[in-house]
């Protein structure tokens, strides 16, 4: 494989992770001092459920390139709308919101894209050897 078909075949799926473990740190906050060890370690596994449903999606898009780069820009653009939606209306600013949806989301849609250029890049090698 060419260095620039490996490129592409390990950045989205790079990207994916760091963007899994940076969702996975907002449930560090379900810890309460006030709950048992027990309260906490379901509340913080609750909190990890969207991860692991991207996890779930990484592994699809590992496996089939295509189909999880589709699945990947369709949940990073749902989100999108849903996470500004929800952060305009607590905070009522349209550049924070913006802001944090492209922290969020953002990395899951370019993954996205990342995962079907490669598959095609992939494929067209393959046809050309």
């Amino acid at each position: 494989m060419k260095t620039s078909v490996k490129l592409l075949h390990w950045t989205p799926r790079i990207l994916v992770i760091l963007a899994i473990l940076f969702v996975s740190m907002f449930a560090l906050d379900s810890f309460s001092s006030e709950r048992t060890f027990w309260q906490n370690a379901g509340a913080f596994l609750m909190h990890l459920v969207p991860s692991f449903v991207l996890l779930g999606i990484l592994i699809v898009a590992w496996k089939w390139e295509k189909v999880g780069g589709i699945i990947l820009m369709a949940v990073g653009i749902i989100f999108s709308v849903l996470v500004f939606m929800l952060n305009f209306e607590r905070n009522h600013s349209f550049w924070m919101s913006l802001l944090i949806v492209l922290m969020i989301c953002m990395p899951f849609v370019v993954a996205g894209v990342l995962f079907i250029v490669s598959d095609y890049r992939k494929r067209k090698e393959i046809r050309a050897n």
